[in-house]
């Protein structure tokens, strides 16, 4: 039995860093949003016990240090069920290391999969507290679409969409950044900026684009090294070229642009793409449950450096 899912990529239009944890970790408050820039995940049942990921890039592990590996050995040890085993396919779109949650949303996409191959029938949040003991941002990619989380990122409230005439151009520089190393320079940070995060909710209520994309803010960018500087190069590059707004998601690389329709946003991924590989025109998509399986991406892959 085969079974396929979307993984879709995750973007943080605002993120801080309010404190830490007893447990180890950080506390907190995201925006983040769906967008249409996805990996194909593709699921084979086994009777064997053995499970194993394909990424199809050499340099990713298919054994139990994928997380898409972790998921579905967790899904089975949940369901009571061991003796399972799985295939599982990844066609790789989303940029690796760019923060926009790619192995996480792969291994949400391989719980979903299975909850509805099995038969298991488990509902979203039992599998967003599973995911939760694969990675923080399991939980969200589990469902996705446009919500504030809190806590670890496993505090999920839905927002409204972005507006429909948003695009996002996402561009990604050929480095990535260290989670744990940001992590740290933030905790070494006193007097940080934070964003305004009830701000940006409410022009996101108000359907109010403009007000939404100068409130995006992100604390890892005032802590990045200075060997990162083409971080702010590109977020300038798009704002020259038409965005609203701009600002690198997650812990980075990647840099996107918030565009008010569809003909400017072109523009500057077409500019872009001539530069960056990894550049790619999206829009936002609303929950998993909402969204179909076997269309071609929207999104477009830039063109080499």
């Amino acid at each position: 039995m085969t079974g396929r899912e979307r993984a879709w990529a995750k973007l943080n239009l605002s993120l801080d860093v309010t404190g830490n944890r007893p447990d180890g970790y950080h506390e907190l408050v995201m925006v983040m949003a769906s967008v249409t820039l996805w990996d194909d995940v593709e699921v084979t049942l086994r009777e064997d016990g053995r499970i194993r990921a394909d990424c199809g890039l050499p340099w990713l592990p298919g054994d139990e240090r994928n997380l898409a590996v972790k998921a579905a050995r967790a899904f089975f040890a949940a369901l009571g069920r061991p003796e399972l085993g799985a295939d599982i396919r990844i066609r790789k779109r989303i940029p690796v290391g760019a923060g926009m949650a790619g192995g996480s949303s792969d291994a949400a996409a391989v719980l979903r999969c299975l909850n509805r191959m099995t038969g298991a029938g488990w509902t979203a949040d039992r599998l967003r507290k599973l995911g939760l003991e694969l990675g923080s941002d399991v939980p969200y990619c589990v469902s996705g679409g446009m919500a504030l989380a809190r806590g670890r990122g496993e505090v999920l409230t839905p927002l409204p969409p972005l507006p429909e005439a948003c695009r996002v151009v996402i561009c990604k520089p050929r480095f990535s950044l260290s989670t744990a190393e940001l992590f740290g320079r933030v905790d070494s940070r006193t007097g940080r900026i934070h964003p305004d995060t009830e701000g940006l909710v409410s022009a996101l209520e108000a359907g109010d684009l403009a007000g939404l994309a100068r409130r995006m803010f992100n604390v890892f960018e005032e802590v990045l090294p200075r060997t990162c500087r083409e971080v702010g190069e590109i977020r300038r590059a798009l704002i020259d070229l038409g965005a609203l707004g701009a600002v690198m998601t997650g812990t980075g690389s990647a840099v996107f642009g918030v565009f008010d329709g569809e003909e400017t946003a072109a523009q500057a991924r077409r500019r872009l793409g001539k530069r960056y590989r990894d550049c790619f025109l999206a829009k936002a998509v609303p929950e998993m449950e909402e969204t179909a399986y076997g269309e071609e991406p929207a999104e477009t892959p830039g063109g080499d450096q």
